[in-house]
């Protein structure tokens, strides 16, 4: 028969057990009732998708989008075509050199992922200009010098507007447009797009299993959080541009 003491901490002890279990059931009914009504933050869709061992195809009637063939000129004047970058992960972002509002913050953001996979010879970045008249390769060429642009793979890209606008909106489903209105002229999305090494844009997918398809590129790791509340991904893309150098 056990003794007062002896009963006092068996019954302590139930009543710590049974409110842990308490607590941890209401804690896996928020996360399931959050993930069913969207409501997910952006913090919380990474700790989800960081679980992911494999990045999602984005699929478009029924096929894997995979970016059509291009070919443009670069900073140092080369041509450079989809195939150049089979075999490698990279980044496609587009952009402007006299975008006066989120293009440098972009630039910044992929220099910092340059920096970080310095080291792998199957890491790349595709920036295509939206003001192809006048960012020309000398002018591309300089940009890449004041941001410390060293990538040998990190191309550059202008050519043909209208085949840049094509390759933009039908190719990656990104805003790119020449608005009279807009900041410097031009109206474009602040995401990247992420590339295997096969040529598909893959991503990872939210709580509820959509692919993201894209990723903010206009928010800097350091910032951590927009004035509109959005998160910061570039800590996700990191992780993703890894699994995805992984692959064979």
């Amino acid at each position: 028969m056990p003794t007062g003491a002896n009963s006092k901490k068996k019954y302590t002890y139930v009543w710590v057990s049974t409110i842990i279990l308490v607590f941890g059931i209401f804690a896996i009914y928020e996360i399931t009732k959050r993930l069913k009504d969207g409501s997910v933050v952006e913090n919380d869709r990474m700790s989800v998708g960081s679980l992911q061992r494999e990045l999602s195809f984005i699929v478009a009637d029924g096929k894997k989008r995979k970016v059509p063939e291009f070919s443009f000129l670069n900073q140092d004047s080369l041509l450079v075509s989809d195939k150049d970058y089979l075999g490698k992960v990279y980044i496609a972002e587009f952009f402007f050199t006299t975008c006066p509002t989120i293009c440098p913050i972009m630039t910044k953001n992929l220099v910092e992922l340059q920096n970080t996979f310095k080291a792998y010879d199957e890491f790349g970045v595709a920036s295509f200009t939206i003001n192809p008249r006048y960012d020309t390769p000398i002018v591309l060429k300089k940009y890449a010098d004041r941001y410390g642009i060293t990538d040998k793979d990190w191309h550059l890209l202008t050519g043909n507007q209208d085949e840049i606008y094509k390759l933009a909106q039908e190719g990656f489903y990104i805003l790119a447009n020449e608005v009279e209105d807009a900041p410097g002229g031009f109206e474009h999305s602040g995401m990247f797009a992420l590339v295997d090494k096969d040529g598909y844009i893959r991503s990872r997918t939210d709580g509820n299993g959509n692919p993201l398809i894209y990723y903010r590129g206009t928010i800097t790791e350091k910032q951590g959080v927009n004035n509109e509340g959005e998160a910061q991904q570039i800590t996700m893309l990191k992780e993703d541009i890894k699994k995805l150098l992984k692959e064979k």
